[in-house]
């Protein structure tokens, strides 16, 4: 039995991160320190909403079918809205940003509409599973992959907001992404404290922030990657008798680890920093989008749950 929530909640959620999109882009031309403050705070509780939504959502769909709903694509697009909402909320809690704001919320509106406004009906209904999706790695594997999709689309985009930063000449009035624990403390004092910490920060001081958030995102979700990717490995011998049979998912989820792989090693080996490791983090962001969504609309293969075009 599909439930209201199953249809309309993230429909609901569009319209809060809507309204969530529009106050911090909003919030980036604000000079009153007041205001700024109250535009945040505005604009993280339309993102718990939404966060809330999505999970009420997956629950019932869990409740109800007795299997977690991971199952096809519309079910995947909400877990991976709101795993996006949970890093963001993170991310923003520890460093009190209207930027990050301003650049994962229209990720998280795009996602949230097009599962829910995009999608046929038909494909967001609850199915019963077919025998091959009938296991515990379930669970497993796609939420492993899903995490990863999430923190790892997060950190990326810092990539490409650190690229799209470093061609512009330009002084900001607030210290939009904290990168220290000293900056992190006086922006969780008092109000006296608070106003001190409104000062000017340089555009190779803010470049250097995003490049290190960029890199401990992107170190975060590696891990859930290659635990997805190996749990992937395991059911699919499970299932069909093989560990490996280049299916075009596991092709592209194969180079997405590459990628990301590359970006590590070229860090922690090499030494590389700013524009270079920015390049292949960026890179990477557009790579996660084909595995995702490219290869379900585009291919045939043995995960044919999303493939629309039948």
């Amino acid at each position: 039995m599909i439930l209201f929530n199953d249809y309309y909640l993230p429909i609901i959620a569009s319209v809060i991160l809507f309204c969530a999109m529009l106050i911090s882009w909003i919030s980036l031309s604000i000079k009153s320190k007041a205001k700024i403050i109250q535009f945040n705070k505005s604009s993280q509780l339309c993102i718990f909403i939404s966060n809330i939504l999505f999970a009420v959502t997956l629950f019932s769909r869990w409740i109800n079918e007795s299997y977690f709903p991971l199952s096809n694509l519309y079910e995947s697009l909400i877990f991976l809205s709101w795993s996006i909402s949970s890093i963001q909320l993170l991310l923003e809690y520890k460093t009190k940003s209207r930027l990050l704001s301003s650049v994962i919320t229209p990720i998280l509106f795009f996602l949230s509409s097009f599962s829910s406004l995009t999608l046929p009906i038909e494909m967001q209904k609850a199915l019963p599973l077919v025998p091959s999706l009938q296991s515990n790695w379930l669970m497993m594997h796609v939420s492993m992959m899903m995490v990863s999709y999430a923190t790892l689309l997060v950190g990326s985009l810092l990539s490409i907001l650190y690229l799209s930063f470093e061609s512009f000449s330009f002084q900001f009035s607030i210290p939009l992404i904290p990168s220290n624990p000293v900056n992190l403390n006086l922006l969780n004092s008092d109000k006296g404290t608070l106003k001190e910490s409104y000062t000017n920060i340089s555009k190779s001081s803010l470049l250097e922030t995003v490049d290190t958030w960029s890199y401990r995102i992107i170190g975060l979700g590696f891990p859930f990657l290659t635990l997805g990717i190996i749990s992937g490995a395991v059911w699919a011998n499970e299932a069909w008798g093989s560990y490996w049979s280049w299916d075009p998912k596991e092709t592209w989820a194969l180079i997405t680890w590459l990628i990301f792989a590359i970006y590590l090693h070229s860090r922690i080996i090499k030494g590389w920093q700013g524009k270079k490791a920015a390049s292949v983090g960026s890179f990477g962001f557009f790579v996660i989008w084909i595995c995702y969504l490219g290869v379900n609309f585009l291919a045939k293969g043995l995960h044919t749950y999303g493939w629309i075009l039948n």
